[in-house]
């Protein structure tokens, strides 16, 4: 197993190891650690449920599917399939979190680009930054909407009331930058594409209970239920589907353990770095006067620097809880941001390292200038329509 961990695999185990040496040697007071950690367990048990609600929803081929009839629909029009593509690709983000539409709908759009001889470049940079850019609607499209939740007081639906005109900002400033430097003839070359022909799932009880499942999901979370009880009545229903018809496809391999190392790890090195001045340094970045798109700034600029989860938490905790549109100038900052370097966000290097699985070049220089653009236009939008909005 040990020869099967990846850099990747070992920073997050270093991550939690680091926190519980801060907790042993009264860095972090137990009681700190304890109050930290009982602010995450629902927010583990959501991402465990979802994770492998979507894990099994690829494996009933819901994705594929729905990926292959969008080429068909599109009938060789790259214009139309440039829609399908970026709706698709956002619905997932919005109601199965970023790191679904990076992990997952990756090498799904991955392989539909040789069945239509499709380049695959154009599919990809849709799935990276509308993973990052369509996470603000909801509080399960990006963890740091579901960790500022408890500091906002807002149920799911007075969120989507905040957040709706600056995720139609983000989304829009996105499509336009991937028309323009991914998706148009002078960079595609090719007029049309060839629909793939349609292939018969191989099993339809799995993949009705997929779609059931996914359906469910979304219909509690427009009821207002709570993200861990949704995403776990929804799992449930996929899991026992997959238990009676392909039980061989249930491994520990299903269960996200790097997430929740990743996430308990963090909420420990955070605190304890905040007792002992990063909460000063935060405080001077941000300033005094309540600027939001200064506040968004250094956001998007510690997320392209040290990830976008521990930047949000490092910030996070020197804005008073009243003062919800910093908080939510935060959130743009860290989701519509960390687009510029390969690491700003965990969904990031996890398509990174599918894009390599599936031998596709992406030129390094290319992704750092057009991320940077679509950051600074993509703020300025997305903090516009935060200020109008409220």
């Amino acid at each position: 197993m040990l020869r099967r961990l990846g850099v990747l695999d070992w920073i997050r185990i270093g991550l939690l190891v680091l926190g519980l040496v801060f907790v042993a040697t009264g860095l972090l007071p137990r009681e700190a650690a304890a109050e930290s950690l009982d602010e995450i367990w629902p927010l583990l048990i959501f991402l465990v449920a979802v994770i492998v609600l979507a894990e099994l929803t690829k494996e009933a081929q819901v994705f594929d599917a729905i990926a292959a009839r969008m080429a068909v629909l599109g009938r060789g029009n790259y214009a139309a399939l440039f829609l399908l593509c970026t709706a698709f690709a956002s619905f997932v983000t919005i109601f199965l979190n970023l790191d679904t539409t990076a992990v997952l709908l990756t090498p799904v759009m991955l392989a539909l680009a040789p069945k239509a001889r499709i380049a695959p470049l154009p599919l990809a940079m849709t799935t990276i930054w509308l993973a990052n850019t369509a996470s603000l609607l909801l509080p399960v499209s990006n963890l740091t909407n579901l960790l500022a939740m408890g500091k906002l007081r807002l149920d799911a639906q007075e969120f989507a009331a905040r957040m709706w005109a600056p995720q139609l900002a983000a989304i829009a400033v996105t499509m336009v930058f991937l028309w323009a430097f991914y998706w148009r003839r002078g960079e595609r070359r090719d007029l049309r594409y060839s629909p793939p022909v349609l292939e018969p799932v191989a099993d339809r009880v799995l993949f009705a209970a997929a779609a059931a499942g996914c359906l469910l999901f979304i219909v509690l979370l427009l009821l207002n239920a709570h993200v861990a009880v949704a995403a776990g009545a929804a799992a449930l229903i996929v899991v026992v589907a997959f238990l009676l018809r392909a039980r061989e496809r249930l491994t520990w391999e299903l269960f996200p353990w790097q997430l929740v190392v990743f996430v308990t790890g963090l909420f420990l090195v955070v605190p304890t770095l905040s007792r002992h001045g990063l909460s000063d340094l935060m405080a001077w970045m941000i300033g005094t006067e309540g600027d939001p798109y200064r506040t968004a700034a250094v956001g998007a600029g510690l997320s392209n620097v040290i990830n976008n989860l521990p930047a949000y938490k490092a910030v996070e905790a020197v804005i008073p809880a009243a003062d919800q549109g910093r908080l939510l100038s935060l959130l743009a900052g860290t989701n519509v941001g960390p687009v510029i370097t390969p690491w700003a966000s965990l969904a990031t290097l996890l398509w990174f390292e599918s894009c390599r699985r599936h031998e596709v070049r992406v030129p390094m220089r290319r992704f750092l200038i057009t991320g940077a653009g679509l950051a600074v236009a993509g703020l300025v939008a997305t903090v516009w329509a935060l200020t109008w909005a409220l």
